[in-house]
């Protein structure tokens, strides 16, 4: 079907300045083609592969396979969060007042590409019998060139939601196509990894190959591929929208006082400050959950690195969940509601079989019950996750009208780069708790399963279960001071428009 997008890519740049001129006139930019939206997906396939790359692999990698002790590796990880941290409100305001020929956003989309692909690489690359010092070392240079380039893409290409559509459903719909492809990309790549590489690197000498190194830097390489092809596809593809995005600012002479002034300014909304400290405790439980998850699966379940794959492939039916239920949601309840309905079901249900294997209710590691068991309920809870992620990402994007209207400015790159800042910044604090956990619970660095007491495993979870489950509780209650829905969100844009 040729729409008003089609005919817009078919126009020269002069052409195109001119048509989007009109449709600013009109407020009423043409419709986002299936293909623009599709692009748009892709591109969280980057900040997919190296969420998971961070929250499953990166800990179990280099405290169990190279033999970093892991108190130093949750440090490193820590420290490596906390310096990117420091980029994100410096990448979403600098995004939100660039001048150029392409836009505000797509210039960091490009440029991000190649230093992020090519430091993802080397991140699984360790020097070979290095002491403690050097890999603590190298680990932390690493894993802050690999955030700080990830910044300067995700922060942008999450910024263009708001500019992309104002309609509160469609913004909802592109979240959910891009959280889907997020995981599936993600997760498509661990798939691989626990069915096809990690049994590929099975020797006389190591029957799990998962604790061989040399399967890493294979990881690396495609992970680095996808990446950067996931970054130019969405690039290119909403290329064509440039013209129709908002134009930043008139030039003007800024300071340092000016600029604090303005960020200051724009993250007092009330709303935010709901979604900022919810932020804060997501990030943290988050760092924990996935810290952990890796563990549980190996120490405290008992899989197999071909059953970890298998429920790694559930994650895609998990995406699934939380593309087609997240847009219902928000149209049935709203953002706000739904997602204190759906995190509520999922953050209490997510910790439930540890709970029940700690109250020796479930019968015996190695049985097809607990496999078919944890993988059931896995594949519901994290689908249910997913679709909280997508309304908490909604409701972010909803904050962008209700500050311009109190501070005349549009501030997408701010409100994204304040969430993400705040996720870096804490997100460490759950990473080392968890390896705080396993120390406690005396789990020792380069452990095979067979090596590890019952009484270390049973502890990992008693200690696990009552941190996670207040954090994301708490978070839950602060969501509710959350005061925008359709009503407001919709009010906001009458009075933007007049």
């Amino acid at each position: 079907m040729y729409n008003q997008s089609d005919r817009h890519r078919s126009l020269r740049p002069s052409d195109q300045l001119r048509a989007a001129g009109s449709a600013r006139r009109s407020g009423d930019p043409p419709p986002l083609s299936k293909l623009t939206k599709l692009a748009f997906g892709i591109g969280a396939i980057a900040p997919g592969v190296s969420a998971a790359a961070f929250d499953f692999f990166l800990l179990i990698f280099y405290s169990q396979v190279v033999g970093l002790d892991a108190q130093l590796v949750g440090l490193a990880l820590m420290i490596s969060l906390v310096c990117d941290a420091l980029s994100d409100p410096v990448v979403g305001y600098w995004s939100d007042n660039l001048r150029s020929r392409w836009g505000r956003r797509h210039p960091f989309l490009y440029a991000s590409a190649i230093p992020l692909a090519v430091s993802f690489y080397f991140l699984w690359t360790p020097p070979e019998h290095a002491s403690q010092t050097w890999l603590f070392w190298y680990l932390l240079a690493l894993s802050v060139i690999v955030r700080t380039a990830l910044t300067f893409y995700r922060t942008p290409a999450s910024a263009l939601v708001p500019e992309l559509t104002p309609d509160y459903h469609e913004r909802t719909a592109l979240y959910s196509l891009r959280y889907f492809l997020a995981w599936v990309g993600g997760n498509a790549i661990s798939v691989w990894m626990f069915t096809v590489l990690f049994p590929m690197f099975v020797t006389a000498m190591i029957a799990d190959g998962r604790f061989n190194r040399n399967a890493y830097p294979v990881y690396g390489l495609v992970g680095a591929l996808a990446i950067l092809l996931s970054i130019l596809v969405s690039a290119k593809g909403t290329h064509a929208r440039i013209p129709y995005l908002k134009s930043a600012p008139p030039r003007r002479q800024l300071t340092i006082g000016i600029i604090f002034g303005e960020l200051i300014t724009t993250l007092s909304n009330r709303s935010f400050v709901s979604l900022f400290i919810a932020a804060m405790l997501a990030a943290i439980a988050g760092g924990l959950a996935a810290g952990m998850s890796l563990y549980f699966l190996t120490y405290f379940w008992g899989f197999s690195e071909r059953q970890t794959g298998v429920i790694f492939i559930g994650t895609f039916l998990a995406a699934a969940i939380g593309l087609v239920l997240a847009p219902r949601v928000s149209c049935r309840f709203g953002k706000k509601r739904g997602a204190i309905i759906v995190g509520l079901v999922a953050f209490v249900g997510a910790p439930m079989p540890i709970v029940l294997r700690l109250a020796d209710v479930l019968p015996a590691n190695g049985t097809a019950f607990i496999f078919w068991f944890v993988t059931t309920t896995n594949i519901i809870d994290i689908g249910l996750i997913i679709c909280f992620q997508i309304l908490f990402a909604s409701m972010l994007a909803d904050l962008v009208e209700d500050s311009e209207l109190q501070t005349g400015r549009r501030s997408e790159g701010v409100f994204i780069a304040a969430e993400t800042f705040i996720d870096k910044a804490v997100r460490g604090i759950g990473v080392m708790a968890a390896s705080t956990i396993l120390t406690l619970a005396g789990l020792p660095p380069a452990a095979k399963p067979a090596d590890v007491s019952p009484e270390a495993i049973w502890r990992m979870g008693a200690y696990y279960v009552p941190i996670v489950l207040a954090l994301w509780l708490t978070m839950i209650a602060v969501i509710a001071t959350y005061r925008i829905d359709r009503t407001k969100h919709e009010e906001n844009l009458r009075k933007l428009a007049s």
